[in-house]
């Protein structure tokens, strides 16, 4: 029934008499008016924040390095994360908008990092980030998040020692992948004596801290630390150090290009991974780093995290599948590509429980917030914004994937702030 607006309109003046059919007329413009009102109210209470979300769009950040020596590493996050925000597009978005992205290069570069954030936030008015890979680039960002009450998903594995109300970590931290793995390694290889290797940033060097710490603890032995700017290529001296110092394990944490670098130097100078002596443990190189270093190079070595490619669950059987058809059947996947990938649908989670893209509202409903359709299998938010996650130990192959040698029984709680290890 169309409304009639001059006839009801004459129905509300002094004396206007009604009949059945305008009573019908009077309750339908109510009605119409109850809806108008209801919708308002409800774009109201999704969108109290002045945040980038219209009837039909909710605009999203995605901050990655996609030029300089973290390409190689971060590009697969950038995949992961468009991948996901396709598949929720196509399941028809979150409270009934389809996500929109602004994509912004961090170049590398901590201080661009922040600059960025500070656009996506203040100009774009994002509803949320996916974004940042090194600690460095976290730590340039946390203080813009903080003032302008962002909210960053990071993905990768990092040092811990951080909590904060405007990040949710869907990597691991220290006491899930650095504890976990020394423990794996003393105990089924009996190794006693460690070399420490790393990029020249925070979290190597913090990883590194808590791994000596965790060694100390156990009562063996730290031979050799040695830190090198990011980008470095010339690992010719250190390797000859841990010829002659003799270490059976290298606790290896070089990031980005320098991977490359670094396993062909090793490989060229007589180490060979696969002969264990010494025995190669990283925390760093998952199978977008091997892409580029050679599954020659580096067949043989460890690697403590939380995610392969090779898991053998449905879950992961699925997101592969769709991975590859979406960019390529030769792209590789690794730990933080996964960790990347579950960013956005962790905050469709949150933002549905919240019935809100208010960042107050989307915070206070992550902690609880369950993934069963993870790749790597179950995840939960803790109150401290970290996943509850198992730390798996895998052997690297020469087709580039990484074969699964042990996994935790249990789910791992985060612990970012450890008694003994600060």
């Amino acid at each position: 029934m169309s409304i009639n607006l001059k006839r009801i309109l004459s129905l509300f003046t002094a004396g206007a008499s009604c009949d059945q059919s305008d009573r019908r007329l009077i309750l339908s413009f109510y009605l119409s008016l109850w809806f108008l009102l209801s919708a308002a109210m409800v774009n109201a209470s999704v969108n109290t924040t002045g945040l980038a979300v219209t009837d039909k769009e909710v605009t999203v950040g995605i901050l990655h390095s996609v030029t300089g020596t973290m390409a190689i590493s971060e590009t697969g996050s950038v995949q992961a994360e468009k991948l996901a925000i396709k598949q929720i597009n196509d399941m028809g978005g979150v409270l009934g908008r389809k996500i929109k992205y602004i994509q912004e290069d961090g170049a590398s570069d901590w201080p661009t990092f922040a600059e960025k954030s500070k656009k996506l936030l203040v100009n774009d008015k994002v509803a949320a980030v996916f974004g940042c890979w090194t600690s460095a680039s976290r730590k340039a960002v946390l203080p813009v998040f903080e003032q302008y009450n962002g909210m960053l998903y990071y993905p990768t594995f990092y040092e811990g020692l951080e909590q904060s109300p405007n990040v949710i970590y869907t990597g691991q931290e220290a006491t899930q992948q650095i504890l976990a793995g020394i423990d794996w390694v003393v105990k089924e290889k009996g190794a006693k004596k460690f070399y420490l290797l790393g990029s020249d940033y925070i979290w190597p060097r913090t990883s590194n801290k808590i791994a000596r710490k965790h060694i100390e603890k156990l009562g063996l032995k730290v031979v050799g630390e040695e830190y090198y700017p990011l980008g470095h290529t010339q690992f010719n001296s250190v390797i000859n150090k841990i010829k002659l110092r003799r270490p059976d394990v290298i606790y290896a944490i070089v990031v980005g290009g320098s991977n490359v670098a670094f396993y062909k130097q090793l490989k060229a100078a007589g180490i060979d991974p696969r002969k264990e002596k010494p025995l190669i443990l990283t925390i760093s190189v998952t199978e977008d780093e091997i892409l580029g270093i050679g599954g020659e190079n580096i067949e043989g070595a460890y690697a403590a995290m939380k995610y392969f490619q090779s898991l053998p669950n449905e879950n992961n059987k699925r997101f592969v599948k769709a991975f590859k058809e979406m960019w390529g059947d030769d792209i590789v996947i690794g730990d933080v590509t996964q960790a990347a990938y579950l960013g956005p649908w962790l905050w469709k989670a949150a933002v549905e429980k919240a019935g809100s893209f208010d960042i107050d509202k989307v915070r206070a409903a992550s902690p609880g917030i369950e993934l069963h359709t993870a790749p790597e299998g179950y995840v939960k938010i803790h109150p401290n914004h970290h996943l509850w996650s198992k730390t798996r130990i895998g052997r690297a192959l020469r087709n580039g994937q990484y074969e699964l040698v042990y996994e935790t029984k249990e789910l791992m709680e985060p612990d970012p702030f450890p008694k003994g290890y600060q």
